[in-house]
């Protein structure tokens, strides 16, 4: 017999980002992200563009176009 957690499962999201190329862009873009509240990790991929996001719950798209925006990057969207 399993015990119930109330515990959500943890929320993945695949965002397009543009204008990364390098290393120090991934970790730019990660830093940011990996700021906002219930983040739990965050992988940046600067040959597709690509940011995995793994989060308590999902995230508000706004919040991580603005964490992207700091970084210095564009949030194309969902990937």
């Amino acid at each position: 017999m399993t015990a119930h957690t109330d515990t959500p499962s943890p929320v993945t999201a695949v965002y397009k980002v543009s204008g990364m190329s390098c290393g120090h862009c991934e970790g730019a873009v990660s830093g940011e992200i990996s700021e906002l509240s219930g983040v739990s990790s965050v992988k940046a991929v600067a040959a597709t563009g690509e940011v995995t996001v793994v989060s308590e719950a999902p995230l508000d798209e706004e919040a991580v176009r603005a964490a992207v925006d700091e970084a210095g990057f564009e949030l194309v969207g969902r990937a």
